[in-house]
């Protein structure tokens, strides 16, 4: 797979507005946007019927079945690659061009990709009570992702109902990976960075043509640019990644009876001091940096020493040196909060500790004067959108870090509960985010006899 970074020159980008004008005054995209109005029942039963298909993390293949069905439905013919990730490839319209009296292909084109991932924060373990109420649709992870994957599969039913074709190939991706634990191992895959190349802040972003290409029988063309659906909404432009780190922590001794062994090292007690020591670290506000600990276990009954601890705990930061500066924080609060606890104990004992990372994801950010956001902002002015430019960690942290062009958009309609089995999803303004996603495809990728795409530079 290989990898570009895609632009428009200057002239180009003042013409932008014109080309959406243009794009939302052509007949076929009135059609696009009457299917959106007239399918908005089939959307939300889409969303419904996929988020009751189970995803827990590292387990989303049912999920990615369940749609590679619906997409061939399509006239897309969905493979998966080797981490699961499942990939539709829409073509672009046939260019051929006469040369010596012999019609010769046209040069491959890179596509322009947009993704929804397909998993979600929820163990395998927990009901999915997905259930229609008045308008509302409720359920664990309805909105994130369900509503994301709901719009990827109504974009590509719509392009094929109304017979869209476009300049340059649309690549559709229901990717593994991108919650939690996951760390972004979909769209790892997908952009073969090295752990180097995944942490290169912006300044020294990898250069397209120093990523490694796919191997034989990979199923995803060159990529010009990805356009990243998560969650809900219309008003934000994730164009920032924000970088994070995340750990687990084991703290062990030979634990014991309550009363026969007291003195014994206790390793939930460590583990309280080294929290407590965390939280009490000043975190700057510019940039702004938090710590979080998510989970903690350790123990089998109130009258027994336990002889494990574990806590897990999330760092995030727009800058990586903030990132380096609190794992330092982690390592010696652990060990200091180790070495007190043992120095109370009677007789003197000892306690073991281990510190594992459990993901990073990296930072990076568009420019605000990127062709991307320049077309995004387009788009917006025709609709009467009003959008802001916000930091988040999604799965477009992985071009954002190799100094790609990639954004992360919601998918219209609103929703909440985010993460909790009480997550809602309501479809109300859904049409006007398709609408926004539809025509940033088309400009994007080109509406032959509507507006003329430049020829993009050589794949590296």
């Amino acid at each position: 797979m290989s990898f570009f970074s895609w632009s428009r020159s200057k002239s180009e980008r003042t013409q932008l507005a014109e080309e959406v004008d243009r794009l939302a005054a052509d007949p076929r995209v009135h059609q696009l946007f009457d299917w959106f109005s007239r399918h908005e029942r089939d959307i939300a039963d889409f969303q419904l019927a996929i988020t009751a298909v189970p995803a827990p993390p590292f387990a989303e293949q049912d999920r990615a079945t369940w749609l590679a069905e619906r997409l061939r439905l399509l006239g897309l013919n969905p493979t998966n690659d080797a981490v699961g990730n499942l990939l539709a490839l829409r073509p672009a319209i046939c260019n051929a061009s006469p040369s010596e009296g012999h019609p010769s292909p046209a040069p491959a084109i890179p596509a322009i990709a947009i993704s929804a991932h397909l998993d979600t924060v929820f163990p395998a373990s927990t009901p999915l009570d997905v259930r229609r109420e008045q308008s509302f649709l409720l359920g664990p992870g309805i909105s994130d992702n369900g509503s994301g994957l709901a719009a990827l599969w109504a974009l590509a039913a719509a392009f094929h109902e109304v017979g869209i074709t476009t300049s340059a190939p649309l690549l559709f991706i229901a990717n593994v990976g991108e919650e939690g634990e996951g760390n972004l191992r979909g769209m790892r895959h997908i952009y073969r960075e090295r752990f180097a190349s995944a942490t290169a802040s912006p300044a020294h972003a990898v250069p397209a043509d120093s990523l490694v290409d796919s191997a034989p029988g990979d199923p995803a063309p060159a990529i010009a640019l990805l356009i990243a659906l998560d969650g809900a909404g219309i008003d934000n432009i994730i164009s920032q990644a924000l970088g994070s780190r995340r750990f687990e922590v084991v703290i062990s001794g030979p634990g014991g009876h309550s009363w026969s062994d007291f003195g014994t090292p206790n390793p939930i007690v460590a583990a309280s001091l080294a929290i407590d020591t965390l939280f009490r670290i000043p975190l700057p506000v510019n940039p702004r940096t938090s710590l979080n600990v998510g989970s903690i276990q350790g123990g089998t009954s109130i009258n027994t020493i336990p002889e494990h601890a574990v806590f897990k705990i999330d760092f995030r930061s727009s800058d990586p040196r903030r990132l380096d500066e609190l794992e330092q924080h982690l390592r010696r609060a652990v060990a200091d909060a180790c070495a007190q606890t043992e120095a109370h104990s009677h007789p003197r004992q000892r306690l073991s500790h281990s510190i594992t990372a459990l993901g990073e994801r990296p930072a990076g950010e568009l420019p605000d004067n990127s062709p991307l956001l320049t077309a995004i902002r387009a788009v917006d002015a025709q609709l009467g959108i009003h959008s802001q430019l916000l930091r988040a960690s999604t799965d477009a942290n992985i071009p954002l870090s190799l100094g790609l062009e990639a954004v992360s958009l919601g998918s219209g309609g609103s929703g909440g509960g985010a993460h909790t089995v009480h997550e809602w999803y309501d479809p109300a303004e859904r049409e006007q985010g398709l609408k926004r996603l539809a025509l940033l495809l088309l400009l994007l990728a080109g509406l032959p006899n509507a507006t003329p795409r430049p020829n993009p530079p050589e794949s590296a």
